[in-house]
């Protein structure tokens, strides 16, 4: 056997012994939200990917092949939940045919049932636009619900990868000191935003907004998930005049032309703020997340 043969064999083994040693959960999420969450979690011990990115609409995903092969291949598919996703997640699962992963399934995991939801309407109406029976499912967008989601994900990932459960808790204790950390300075930066009067273009930012203490004052759509119409925003035109803003605020996947409609009559400033990591080039985690939206909201407060 030559020298060559050799190393290559060697080498081959160590990688084989590398992988047995070290095996890998795989991770899919539908959000990237929860991506990096569970990589705070999982460590060099996951390997994570999301259905979607900071700049696409949650509410509407077609179910490509190729997020169909990820879902086949996921020891753990973690949504949000709520009916976030119901439009293009049980196709995904149907799809991709990985009992793993099924609703039931120690592979399948919904954060929203971890956390107390805003706005559960009394009755669900769909002429009163996009309505979430179990309430609204925005629930990043809040960074007190995200230790309690982080708790539950540990767990999750001990039972389905019971040899690392340590390593997953040392990992959840590291988190939640720097996270705790990092509320704190969050809040005492935000406190001249109390009472901040703000327009909206979708329902998305309740969570934020139940946080900070913002005072909200409209919504560019007429109702959450239709269009604005020139009426309505003609009508919030009229309400504006009366009861001025301090800034209009969408997300990046939501059209720019109304905001700027509404802020060149009003002199408010529109701002696009990141609603989850990947929303700009400055988020790359949910620490940056949260930094990036204080300081945005600031900069227009001063």
């Amino acid at each position: 056997m030559t020298n060559r043969r050799i190393l290559w064999l060697a080498g081959s083994f160590l990688m084989w012994f590398n992988q047995a040693t070290h095996a890998i959960t795989n991770v899919f999420t539908c959000e990237p939200e929860w991506a990096a969450l569970v990589d705070e979690i999982g460590g060099e011990l996951v390997k994570t990917g999301s259905a979607t990115t900071g700049h696409q609409d949650v509410h509407h995903i077609e179910a490509r092949p190729s997020l169909i092969a990820r879902v086949r291949q996921a020891d753990l598919l973690l949504c949000t939940g709520a009916g976030l996703e119901e439009g293009w997640l049980p196709v995904l699962q149907r799809r991709a045919n990985n009992s793993r992963v099924q609703v039931g399934a120690q592979g399948y995991m919904e954060v929203a049932n971890h956390v107390r939801l805003l706005d559960r309407p009394a009755r669900v109406d769909r002429s009163e636009g996009d309505v979430h029976a179990q309430g609204n499912p925005h629930i990043q967008l809040d960074p007190r619900n995200i230790p309690v989601i982080a708790q539950a994900v540990a767990e999750r990932l001990s039972v389905i990868d019971p040899e690392h459960a340590k390593e997953y808790q040392d990992n959840l204790s590291d988190f939640l000191f720097r996270w705790q950390t990092a509320l704190v300075g969050w809040e005492e930066q935000a406190q001249p935003l109390q009472r901040m009067p703000v327009v909206v273009h979708h329902n998305s930012w309740i969570y934020l907004i139940n946080w900070l203490g913002l005072d909200l004052l409209g919504m560019l759509e007429p109702k959450p998930g239709l269009p604005p119409t020139s009426v309505h925003l003609s009508q919030l035109l009229a309400q504006l005049e009366q009861q001025p803003a301090q800034v209009i605020i969408r997300s990046p996947y939501q059209g720019a032309r109304a905001s700027e409609w509404l802020a060149e009559r009003t002199g408010v400033p529109d701002i696009v703020l990141p609603s989850t990591v990947g929303g700009n080039e400055a988020v790359t985690d949910l620490f940056s997340l949260f930094d990036n939206i204080v300081q945005q909201l600031l900069s227009v407060k001063q």
